[in-house]
């Protein structure tokens, strides 16, 4: 670890990353992998064989599922072995999300339950609240939830409206309001509930047993997807929490809301992975046994076109995600070898890469959606049967676009911790994108001096980085104080930070591979490294000139926009063939093997 570099939240946009300092899927070790293992021998078993009777919202089925996962083992992998759990790493714990993620309904059960409806007592409670709490919910005894949503406070999530009062005699708060879109609501025995003492402007948290006094519950949602996903309304009316049971601060809620949040979506674009591959799997076994004008679909162009991209989206999400997932592991044993407390240094940690978090959210749930809509295409019309496996995997991944804050904000997020760091007194963000204006033209060099392979992807990544640099500091230049009102702009900046940040990933997963992987083996990664770095720096473009439209014009703007052809123009890939040998060898193993 001494010989690591251990990149800061954002640093990835001045730094070029190295290989060997990434993590890789694909060096799990052999306890990760035996979890992995057991996450899949768990759905197998329970989960996949009773779909539709769990979208039945059958009572006590989820809750019993819960607690099957629980006897396992598989809700305290989070969770410090002293209160019941195995205390495992981040990467651990996001092995089991990715596999479990293929669960559908109980996908979104089992990451609420072990995220937002654990962590606020782990990262957040006192000892006593996590002695009493967090053993029941590592077990599945309890089942856990997370109440910040209400009916007029979703995204803008502080302005809820439920308040708590301190009782006359000082031993409870009496709570009154209504919170909405309750994951796990209609069983959780454990609530994390955000509301407002008195007057203050900020949130607090408390923990609210289900059986409190003046605790109440409407009946499921009817929902479009994740229908075997408990989703209720709980209402508070003179409900009694007592004084203990105040989560971290007075008004530290939203504080405890928003990292959380983090967590959530950094968990999210695990969550997805496992259900892409659930898809390209579906996909791939029907384009492999339904046969037109005489032949097998998969003969066709079209379809490995399909087939191609959702395995070239699945790939780099993969890489983002885990080599993220990474970062947060080493950031905490950094926090921790300088004396910070290992809970802190979680909380610290997950907070650094707020960024990455929300890059991975939108880009996960996004390759997801094209996933899922494909495969049902693929499948042509019977795709839109509820008979076939895909019609449920498309409205199940509709949803994750808009849970953990809806990809809007999340761009906004991305965009807003880019400039915040550029505003840094140690940044150089603004110096670079100065610089980089004035040698427009002049020094820009568009032809790679290197001549092997990685040297060049590195090269254009470098060029994509100054792309993304060049245009915070032109656009911020031009709009000043009202950037956080230019929201188009912020979400077109936003745009290439995401496809720069799993872009990069991808190549540094495909440089690591080279000694993993025969050479016969690795054309295809070769392959996938070439496409997407191709499409990427296409919209790496396209966004840049999008947002340059809305602030630039003249002289400026033709010099910004021949400086961003430069910085995003690369050498010519065969993406045809490219793509064709990556659906060949989907085609072949008739399952996502990469």
């Amino acid at each position: 670890m001494e010989n690591k570099k251990v990149l800061k939240g954002g640093e990835f946009i001045l730094i070029e990353s190295k290989a060997s300092d990434t993590f890789i899927p694909e060096e799990f070790n052999e306890e990760q992998k035996m979890i992995s293992d057991m996450c899949g021998d768990f759905l197998d078993k329970e989960v996949l064989p009773f779909l539709d009777k769990i979208d039945t919202t059958e009572p006590g089925l989820m809750k019993s599922l819960i607690n099957k996962s629980g006897e396992l083992g598989l809700l305290g992998i989070s969770v410090p072995e002293e209160y019941g759990g195995f205390g495992q790493s981040f990467v651990t714990s996001m092995i089991a999300s990715d596999i479990l993620g293929a669960g559908y309904s109980y996908a979104v059960a089992y990451s609420a339950h072990t995220g937002i409806g654990t962590l606020p007592i782990l990262y957040y409670g006192t000892e006593e609240q996590k002695q009493k709490y967090l053993p029941k919910l590592a077990s599945g005894e309890f089942a856990g939830a997370y109440c910040l949503t209400e009916p007029n406070a979703g995204s803008d999530a502080n302005s809820g409206k439920t308040r708590a009062v301190l009782s006359a005699d000082g031993t409870k708060y009496i709570l009154n309001g209504q919170k909405m879109w309750i994951t796990n609501g209609g069983f959780a025995d454990v609530l994390t509930v955000f509301a407002k003492i008195d007057n203050d402007k900020i949130l607090s948290a408390f923990i609210v047993e289900r059986n409190f006094p003046g605790v109440s519950f409407n009946p499921e949602e009817k929902k479009m997807g994740i229908k075997g996903s408990s989703t209720v309304q709980i209402f508070f009316n003179d409900c009694e929490v007592p004084v203990e049971n105040l989560l971290g601060k007075r008004g530290e809620g939203f504080r405890i809301a928003l990292n959380i949040l983090h967590i959530g979506r950094i968990k999210l674009g695990a969550n997805v992975l496992g259900a892409g591959r659930r898809a390209i799997m579906h996909s791939v076994n029907y384009a492999n046994e339904r046969k037109q004008f005489g032949a097998f679909l998969s003969n066709f162009g079209a379809i490995k076109y399909k087939l191609a991209e959702q395995s070239i989206r699945q790939f780099v999400a993969e890489a983002a995600v885990y080599r993220t997932s990474k970062y947060v592991d080493d950031k905490i044993k950094m926090y921790m070898a300088d004396g910070m407390p290992k809970i802190q240094a979680y909380i610290e940690a997950l907070g650094e890469y707020a960024m990455e978090a929300a890059i991975l959210k939108v880009y996960g749930s996004e390759t997801l959606d094209y996933i899922a809509d494909e495969a049902l295409q693929i499948h042509g019309g019977m795709g839109f049967s509820a008979e076939m496996p895909v019609e449920r995997a498309y409205r199940d991944s509709r949803i994750n676009r808009i849970f953990e804050g809806t990809n809007e904000i999340n761009r906004l997020v991305a965009c807003d911790m880019f400039l915040k760091q550029a505003k840094k007194a140690d940044s150089e963000i603004f110096t670079l994108s100065k610089k980089i204006y004035e040698q427009l033209g002049t020094v820009e060099n568009i032809v790679p001096t290197a001549t092997d392979y990685f040297g060049k992807k590195h090269f254009y990544l470098g060029n994509l980085k100054k792309a993304c640099v060049l245009m915070l500091g032109k656009a911020y230049e031009a709009v000043g104080k009202q950037y956080s009102s230019e929201q188009e702009i912020m979400m077109a900046i936003s745009d290439m930070l995401i496809q720069l940040y799993v872009a990069e990933s991808v190549v540094l997963r495909v440089e690591k591979l080279e000694n993993l992987k025969s050479s016969e083996e690795y054309i295809i990664y070769k392959d996938i490294c070439d496409v997407f770095v191709y499409e990427a720096s296409a919209k790496i473009y396209k966004s840049a000139i999008d947002a340059l439209n809305s602030f630039a014009s003249g002289d400026e703007f033709v010099k910004i926009q021949n400086g961003i052809r430069g910085f995003t123009t690369i050498e010519p890939v065969n993406i045809k063939e490219a793509r064709r040998r990556v659906a060949g060898k989907l085609i072949e193993d008739n399952d996502y093997k990469f």
